[in-house]
């Protein structure tokens, strides 16, 4: 009987303390740690540090503020599916009673994350050392992230209890501190500043502060304000939790207290936390330590409800007393124009059933919504008639909606507002401020079907007009011609204010700057980055002094095709492996572009000088390649228009700090329809980079597969893919390669330059049969973007059937020469070898 007690009580304590607490993590590193060379963590699921939740979320625990209760720890994170990786901050709950277990009932809380765009996967290592604080580096030797902080001595780091990871010097000073790189979420005693942004997951939405106002927006551009004002709101909650969010000295900061029955006293653990979530909503979250759970709570539910936020039932999705349904859910004359995207899941939004096309826009009209306005309006322009909207929407391929809200009934005047891209619509016509608007008419463009063949009553009604006007236009045809030549000599000064016209009707476009605020920002283009056919790039910084990138355009008539392909087309799209365009200029002969700067300039600088200072290394070569294809799927996969870039070369492709690669320079590219296959065009781009079939003018996205294939190579080679310098026989690349292919010497073509990439000999030559793969001559056996992207991430293996035979013909240098600059059909330019290098 007493053995039976015995074995009771074993099993009673095995119920209380280790099935509820079964992590048990002991020795958990506390406050700080020392640098040193070698101090490092990889990220290993066998680790005595890794924890598994019960969410299927596992942690591997770098550092912690504490040793008991609910506290911040740092360390390798990741979700459910555990197939990417974060380096992350995140709150834990480690159980006082059960000496240091990690309780898996409480999943971990993540409130900031260093590579949210760069995952890493299973086996990245992150190291801490004096000389290059922390760096996060894949399984394969990428460089995901880094503190940058080479220029600073680093002696140690530590985790505070607020929640800041912090770097000091010798000196016990802060070198690097996480809250100044704030993510999507701010934790109390973290001020997010001026010129500091939280950030959603996916990036659609931002919180900014401005003056003594919170300032939330959808991160088109320019940027789209949904909601602004209260710069203080009171958080209170059933559970004795208080807290305030307030604007303070052009600071948001998160004061939260406790009740102890008479008053309200500041909390000393942190223990709440807000987070702009990836639809545009702010939330709070507090801890119940009764019921060891998190409570939720919607901050600006007494702002905002459901239908006021940008994307609450997706593309063209009307939002109604938080249900969604498409603008015209029933058919209209036997035709059904829109339907949704997700037949079960109408917050997805609705789509076109007929998609817009620029080439048959005279099948295009503007259908009326009823008692439907938008969630905010981008900006204001002239004042004009109902119908001179609906008019300068149809003339504007780009024109998605048209919205008129007058404050009169008979539309004589009001404010037009046309829109490129259509997120949520509202019922009703009040703005977020509860505001009637008066006499609102919104305009959806759509897409009829090419009228049916008239009928003979018709024909022989049409043979009367053709006579009738066959006979006018003779009798009038010396006024036609005089009319002509005054509109030709009228036409350059026409254009350049029609031009300008017509970007200030579309919404959607980058920040336009006048010609004296760029001056000012680049200091009279006083620092020159690069320069080529097109124009030549500058330094310069915004106010919050934000470095940038001005590309100040030549020769007008040259480049005003290029300028308004450049602004058009990347001025709506966003992606991290693209340059992101923040601004223009056009005012009267001045045509510049405003970008990103990207403090490593061009690819070419680094892969054809033969400097050690500019050499890269295979690791970062490989991430480049990845980086590039990823930035081509982005473009002819994802985007509502296929866009074909027809200038993909090393001068055309940026690198970050981090040498991430981003494709740049969209002045020649093309919109595709995406129920076109093929395009005719004028030729356009670089020799030596063009496929073949543009001898034929007939052009698909699969002419940037194969320039992609050419830089591919060229990045391997080091060197270009025509060289004077080598002898005649190798100065074609391509055609080298095809000869080392034959007879199995690909090993010579490696760069010989790069050590590293000798020593990883058999990775290069398997990289080379991918870019065998796109250089084939017939473009329709080349791969997709997207396919190359799998087999760079070996999700797929390259295709066996190549057709080696891929020496591109040489391109007649006459047409290049011949062709006329002012030649620019479709968008078309000149066939120039154009090059702005440098950083931009």
């Amino acid at each position: 009987m007493g053995i039976s007690w015995v074995w009771c009580g074993v099993l009673l304590y095995l119920v209380l303390f280790l099935i509820p607490f079964p992590n048990l993590v002991t020795a958990l590193p506390q406050g700080y740690l020392k640098a040193s060379p070698s101090t490092s963590w990889t990220n290993s699921l066998s680790a005595p540090d890794s924890v598994k939740f019960r969410d299927g979320s596992t942690v591997r625990i770098i550092l912690t503020s504490g040793s008991s209760g609910l506290v911040f720890a740092c360390g390798f994170f990741c979700n459910q599916t555990c197939k990417d990786y974060l380096f992350a901050i995140f709150f834990l709950y480690i159980d006082k009673v059960g000496m240091g277990k990690v309780r898996e009932d409480v999943g971990p809380r993540v409130v900031w994350s260093a590579n949210q765009k760069n995952p890493v996967s299973i086996n990245a290592t992150l190291q801490l050392s004096s000389e290059r604080g922390l760096v996060l580096q894949d399984a394969n030797g990428t460089i995901a992230w880094s503190t940058n902080s080479s220029s600073k001595s680093v002696a140690g780091i530590n985790m505070t209890e607020a929640g800041n990871l912090i770097l000091l010097d010798e000196n016990d000073a802060a070198s690097w501190q996480s809250f100044d790189h704030p993510t999507d979420s701010l934790v109390a005693r973290q001020t997010l500043d001026a010129g500091q942004n939280l950030t959603s997951e996916g990036g659609l939405f931002a919180l900014s502060v401005t003056g003594e106002e919170m300032l939330f927006s959808f991160n088109s551009n320019p940027p789209i304000t949904y909601y602004s004002g209260s710069s203080s709101i009171d958080l209170r909650d059933d559970f004795n939790t208080s807290a305030s969010l307030e604007v303070y000295y052009n600071g948001l900061s998160l004061y939260p207290y406790i009740y102890d029955g008479s008053y309200f006293y500041p909390q000393l653990q942190s223990l709440q936390y807000v987070r702009l979530g990836a639809d545009g909503h702010l939330r709070r979250y507090a801890w119940q330590k009764q019921s060891s759970e998190w409570k939720e709570d919607d901050i600006l539910k007494e702002y905002l409800d459901y239908c006021d936020y940008p994307m609450a039932c997706g593309n063209y999705g009307i939002c109604r007393n938080a249900q969604c349904s498409c603008p015209v859910p029933k058919s209209i004359n036997g035709t059904t124009y829109f339907k949704l995207t997700n037949g079960t899941l109408p917050d997805r939004g609705c789509s076109l059933v007929t998609p817009l096309s620029c080439d048959a826009s005279q099948n295009q009209f503007l259908l009326a919504c009823q008692n439907v306005t938008y969630f905010s309006y981008i900006r204001e322009l002239q004042f004009t008639d109902l119908e001179g909207c609906k008019k300068a929407c149809l003339k504007v391929c780009s024109c998605k909606a048209a919205i008129l809200h007058s404050y009169s009934q008979n539309h004589f005047l009001g404010d037009c507002h046309l829109l490129s891209g259509i997120l949520s619509l509202k019922s009703g016509n009040r703005n977020s401020s509860g505001d009637l608007i008066l006499a609102a008419s919104m305009y959806i463009k759509v897409q009829n079907l090419p009228r049916a063949i008239p009928s003979r009553r018709g024909k022989k009604r049409n043979r009367f007009v053709i006579i009738l006007g066959s006979s006018l236009a003779s009798f009038f045809g010396l006024f036609l011609l005089i009319g002509i030549l005054v509109l030709l000599f009228r036409k350059n000064n026409d254009s350049d204010e029609a031009e300008e016209y017509y970007l200030d009707y579309v919404p959607g476009m980058p920040t336009r700057y006048s010609f004296e605020d760029l001056q000012a920002m680049t200091k009279n283009f006083s620092k020159k980055l690069g320069g080529g056919g097109f124009g030549t790039v500058f330094e310069g910084s915004l106010i919050d002094c934000t470095k940038i990138a001005v590309k100040h355009l030549n020769g007008i008539n040259q480049i005003k095709k290029s300028f308004l392909a450049e602004v058009e087309t990347i001025g709506s799209i966003h992606h991290f492996n693209l340059v992101r365009l923040i601004g223009f200029c056009a005012q009267r002969s001045h045509r510049l572009l405003v970008y990103e700067y990207m403090s490593n300039g061009s690819l070419d600088k680094w892969i054809f000088h033969k400097n050690h200072e500019f050499n890269l290394d295979w690791h970062r070569r490989k991430k480049i390649i990845l980086d590039i294809a990823k930035g081509l799927t982005y473009l002819h996969e994802d985007c509502d228009k296929k866009i074909a870039h027809l200038d993909v070369k090393p001068e055309n492709i940026l690198l970050d700090e981090n040498f991430n690669a981003k494709v740049a320079d969209f002045g020649l590219s093309k919109l595709i329809d995406r129920d076109q296959s093929q395009v005719v065009t004028i030729m356009r781009g670089t020799p030596g980079y063009l496929a073949p079939e543009w001898l034929s003018l007939v052009i698909t996205e699969k002419v940037d597969v194969y320039s992609f294939g050419v830089v591919l190579l060229e990045i391997l080679c080091g060197r270009r893919h025509f060289d004077r310098s080598q002898p005649e026989e190798a100065m074609h690349l391509q055609g080298l390669f095809m000869e080392k292919l034959q007879k199995k010497q690909l090993l010579d073509l490696v760069d010989k330059y790069c050590e590293d990439m000798q020593l990883h000999g058999a990775e290069v030559v398997d990289m080379m049969r991918v870019a065998a793969w796109c250089l084939q001559s017939d473009y329709s056996k080349r791969p997709s973007m997207s396919m190359v992207v799998k087999v760079l991430e070996g999700v797929m293996d390259v295709e066996e059937n190549i057709d080696y035979n891929f020496c591109n013909p040489p391109i007649p240098n006459t047409r290049a020469r011949v062709m006329p600059p002012e030649v620019n059909v479709d968008g078309a330019t000149t066939l120039l070898d154009s090059v702005l290098s440098g950083p931009r």
